[in-house]
């Protein structure tokens, strides 16, 4: 089995240090960089290659961890980002999952944690798509499995994996209003009790830009008031 490739991105050298060798020890290939600029020119360089998964620290030299997942999220929207940050940081972690980021580990965390985190990322990033392959109406496809759309202007524009997932699970659950403490649960992984974010919402917004999803007569994501959403009804749904 290949072995998957981590990329370090953490300014604190005993920290980085530990995550590296845990993450080595663990059988993964591991990459490694101190500040924002490297990790992207990391990146750019092993673009002929693969990384399967970045670890990203908030307080980075540099360019810190939210412009560094902005740069990435634009140039390789489908790979899945970790962003660590530090105890009691909630407002970090919104932001982090607002701009497209797949997790958060808080510092300091244990080993068990962080691998488990590493692995539930990587392991849904391999499902996406899930049991649907395809979503199509009005002339528009959304290729889960590519994590793309396609426009009826012929114009082609990428998801991340996060919109796969948000989409996939809508699809799963067509002909019903998917509540959003459903949605954070299973699409986000986080327990939606005392939680009040909009986080739903915000991605709901991004995403019916990128499908030129109308709001006011939206096709492929309903808004059902003050309860969720849900697939439009005339959106084809094609199983994996």
């Amino acid at each position: 089995m290949t072995r998957k490739t981590v990329l370090v991105v953490e300014d604190d050298a005993p920290i980085r240090r530990g995550m590296v060798e845990l993450l080595r020890v663990s059988g993964y290939e591991v990459m490694e960089c101190g500040d924002g600029r490297a990790g992207l020119a990391a990146l750019e360089a092993a673009a002929g290659g693969h990384v399967d998964l970045v670890l990203l620290d908030v307080f980075l030299p540099g360019l810190d961890g939210f412009q560094v997942l902005e740069r990435i999220r634009a140039e390789r929207p489908g790979l899945p980002v970790i962003m660590v940050t530090a105890r009691g940081a909630e407002d970090d972690r919104v932001r982090g999952l607002q701009g497209g980021a797949d997790d958060y580990v808080v510092k300091p965390f244990s080993t068990k944690e962080l691998l488990a985190r590493v692995s539930a990322v990587l392991r849904r990033s391999y499902e996406r798509g899930g049991l649907v392959r395809r979503l199509f109406a009005h002339g528009t496809e959304i290729h889960l499995e590519r994590s793309e759309v396609l426009l009826d202007t012929g114009e082609t524009r990428n998801l991340s994996d996060r919109d796969v997932r948000f989409l996939a699970y809508l699809a799963e659950s067509k002909g019903r209003v998917v509540p959003r403490d459903e949605l954070l649960l299973r699409v986000w992984g986080i327990d939606p009790a005392g939680v009040h974010t909009r986080t739903v919402d915000m991605l709901v917004k991004r995403l019916r830009v990128k499908l030129a999803d109308p709001q006011e007569s939206p096709r492929f994501i309903r808004t059902v008031r003050a309860r969720g959403y849900m697939l439009g009804a005339e959106v084809e749904v094609e199983p994996a």
